[in-house]
């Protein structure tokens, strides 16, 4: 698998299982030893317990989830994906706007994965400028 296409997968995988809230469709595209960095000062989840301790916390926070998944950009076997959603958090309008740059295995599953985001107190669709890939695709 070409980390391109390890990148296209990593992205439907989040999205979908994003706004159906299912955590398996996420955890699949994580190997057993991964490494998930949240955010810049937080200690990261360590191996697929820990990728499945935080996928299925965070997820379980939210409601009615809508994700958008911008087009990787892939150098070697990393990839860098923006992404956006807005949802409710803990009854709480939110958006999330951020990119996870990622570090692919041979067999296209993420080894590493360093996100940074930003948060809204308010849900707000991505700009029309942005370069999002359509929802429904």
């Amino acid at each position: 698998m070409t980390p391109r296409d390890a990148a296209e997968r990593w992205a439907t995988a989040w999205r979908q299982g994003w706004e159906a809230l299912d955590p398996e469709p996420i955890l699949a595209r994580y190997a057993s030893d991964a490494v998930l960095s949240t955010e810049p000062f937080r200690a990261p989840y360590r191996g697929i317990v820990g990728v499945r301790e935080y996928v299925t916390r965070v997820l379980g926070e939210e409601e009615d989830p809508r994700v958008w998944m911008a087009d990787p950009i892939v150098d070697g076997d990393r990839a860098a994906i923006s992404w956006w959603t807005s949802l409710r958090e803990e009854g709480a309008e939110t958006t999330l706007a951020g990119t996870s740059v990622l570090r692919f295995g041979g067999d296209g599953l993420v080894v590493e994965q360093w996100d940074t985001w930003n948060l809204a107190a308010e849900r707000r669709d991505p700009p029309d400028w942005a370069r999002f890939i359509a929802r429904d695709t």
